[in-house]
């Protein structure tokens, strides 16, 4: 099955461009009046309009609208019971937010169903999907316990390979007094019966969670299993998650609210990505980090949406870029970059985040002649028409 998407106003590729086809500085070599031909669930061909393939089992008229890749998604929450809209009121009137209240997502996950979670699980996937995302990554970290962690990890597995083991999110109430007796059960049992389903291992390094030695040895423990590490990090306060993930090679580290100037040259030296979530900031009420302090100095960025009931309860890329541009310094060009090309390398990913030949064909069609709108035109629908795998999803 082949189709043709042609008369693309501005196509955006992440395909940095050779020096005779555009600007040096473009990342996302961009094209205009432009066609992408889809092949078996990739990109078979893109070029200029007018050199398309004579042939195609379907043709696709883009009426001068833009086309991107898919959203990547690279940091979300997606499995759990419950509602925590008061605390986000209360949050409202003036207070603080605080890790401690996940402990109430988790009596709530604890006591749903399979089905009830699988169920919401899906609804929310399809909602990333309206809004052109088209690979997320899930965590787990609402169960911690052995039965609820498995469950949480299993059912992720059913809707993406991007799978994330999060047993230490926060110290359950029951292992109050014994922090570290709940890190053994983490490193032991819990990791025995997640590790089959998942692919990453995560560990919130923050005041109020896990210390950077108890951090230190749950990542080592998931690395030993075949797991590949990423850290929540200075999302509260200062500390030292940051030099911690990059000496253990993590692929991410989210959240980054409160950055020193060592961790940026350290990020900046490494090849993890420090990973921005401007749906937190903006529910919390926490200082928007610099975005333009990061990429200035370096640090490869990226942008998710970390959908929670708590802290971020938003799954829209597009809300994402509008409040990165306008709060964290980002440019429209760059933000689009970090919540497709970024977030793909955040999860070690080559072949999503990029519109060129022998890629997946996942692409998202604007109802906007520019990328521009994005930001321009916050909180409007502009996702007209998506293709995941090469298959129209919308």
């Amino acid at each position: 099955m082949s189709t043709l998407i042609t008369n693309i106003g501005e196509l955006t590729t992440n395909a940095r461009p050779e020096p005779d086809e555009g600007p040096a500085d473009d990342r996302l070599g961009t094209l205009h009046d432009a066609a992408v031909l889809i092949e078996d669930g990739r990109i078979a061909w893109v070029g200029a309009s007018g050199d398309a393939p004579a042939h195609a089992d379907e043709v696709v008229d883009a009426g001068g609208r833009a086309v991107i890749p898919g959203f990547v998604d690279s940091h979300s929450h997606l499995v759990f019971g419950g509602d925590r809209a008061a605390e986000f009121e209360a949050r409202m009137a003036g207070q603080k937010y605080a890790a401690g209240g996940i402990r109430s997502t988790v009596a709530a996950t604890r006591a749903a169903s399979d089905d009830e979670l699988r169920e919401r699980l899906r609804g929310f996937v399809r909602e990333l999907l309206t809004q052109g995302t088209t690979t997320v990554e899930i965590k787990s970290g609402y169960g911690l316990d052995v039965a609820t962690e498995e469950k949480l990890v299993r059912l992720a597995a059913e809707v993406t390979p991007e799978v994330t083991y999060l047993g230490a999110h926060v110290v359950p109430a029951e292992y109050a007094d014994d922090h570290d007796g709940y890190v053994d059960l983490v490193v032991g049992d819990m990791l025995d019966a997640c590790a089959p389903h998942a692919r990453w291992v995560d560990v919130f390094c923050e005041t109020g969670a896990f210390t950077v030695a108890q951090s230190r040895r749950v990542l080592e423990a998931g690395i030993a299993r075949g797991l590949k590490p990423r850290v929540h990090a200075s999302q509260l306060g200062p500390g030292e998650g940051v030099r911690m993930a990059v000496e253990l090679g993590a692929a991410s580290v989210d959240h980054g609210t409160y950055l020193t100037d060592d961790d940026i040259a350290v990020l900046a030296a490494s090849d993890t990505v420090l990973t921005l979530l401007p749906g937190v900031e903006f529910s919390t009420r926490q200082p928007y980090p610099d975005a333009r302090r990061l990429i200035d100095a370096g640090v490869t960025v990226a942008i998710a949406c970390d959908t929670n009931p708590g802290s971020s309860f938003t799954s829209s890329m597009p809300f994402c870029i509008a409040v990165a541009v306008r709060d964290m310094r980002m440019t429209v060009a760059e933000a689009v970059w970090a919540a497709t090309a970024g977030g793909a390398a955040a999860l070690h990913r080559d072949d999503i985040g990029v519109i060129a030949p022998g890629k997946r064909a996942d692409l998202v069609l604007l109802d906007a002649p520019t990328r521009v709108h994005l930001a321009y035109r916050p909180g409007v629908p502009l996702v007209k028409q998506i293709w995941k795998d090469g298959v129209e999803a919308l």
